[in-house]
This record gives structure tokens, C-alpha cells and sequence, in this order.
């Protein structure tokens, strides 16, 4: 079960990628760029339309809106275009990734930085 479950999860990043990398393919039609474009901006946002701390509905608005999404774009695509960038979509997917330590040390740093920010206004409203 938790095989099929990591297979599904696996999937529906190569199809969310497949999309990424078709997004800017001008073999696609407008309207269906419009939907690819909605759809990859709605798996990258971390805004849901729905929030994640309502009870059911918040991880439900996920289970159903990402994969719908995904399946209309990958259906109004042309069946070439999808081939292709899911092609490119599996080989860039398995190469191995750099650890990039510049990205690391800048977000550490930003938290620390609010957290700074958060404890000065702390620290003034009870001074």
C-alpha cells in the first residue's frame, strides 16, 4: 500500500515537472497554456484555496484540485508535446542534485533574522 501511495506521489511530481518544462512550448494552445500555467502555479504556491488547518476540507481542496488540474492540462496538450517534456521531465528528475549550500545559509539566515525582528518588538513591548 505505502509502495503505491510513494508510486502515485512520484507521478504526480513527473506530471507537475512534464507541465513546468511544456509550459513555455509554443505548440500549445493558448487556452490549454492558460490552464498548464494555473495548474503548475497552484502545485508551486504554498497559498491553497482552501487552508490546511480546516479540518478534511484543507487537505481535501490538494486531493482533489492538483490531480484534476493535472489531468485537464495533460488532456487539452497535444499528445507529442507531453511525450517529449515527460521524456525530459524523467531524465532531469534522475540526475543528482548538488546540495546548494548559498540557498541554505541565505534562508537560516532570513529566519534569524525575523526571529531578531520578532523578539526586538518582544523585548519593546514590555520595556
Amino acid at each position: 500500500m505505502l509502495r503505491k501511495w510513494k508510486e502515485l506521489v512520484r507521478k504526480l511530481k513527473e506530471d507537475i515537472y512534464t507541465l513546468y518544462l511544456a509550459s513555455g512550448d509554443p505548440r500549445i494552445p493558448f487556452m490549454a497554456k492558460v490552464v498548464v500555467v494555473l495548474t503548475v502555479a497552484y502545485a508551486f504556491s504554498p497559498i491553497d484555496l482552501v487552508p490546511d488547518f480546516i479540518p478534511v476540507l484543507g487537505y481535501l481542496d490538494d486531493l482533489l484540485i492538483l490531480p484534476l488540474g493535472i489531468w485537464l492540462s495533460i488532456k487539452l496538450l497535444p499528445a507529442e508535446v507531453v511525450e517529449e517534456y515527460r521524456q525530459k521531465a524523467r531524465q532531469q528528475l534522475q540526475r543528482p542534485r548538488k546540495t546548494n549550500y548559498t540557498m541554505a545559509f541565505m534562508i537560516v539566515l532570513i529566519w534569524l533574522l525575523i526571529g531578531y525582528g520578532a523578539y526586538r518588538l518582544y523585548v519593546r513591548s514590555f520595556a
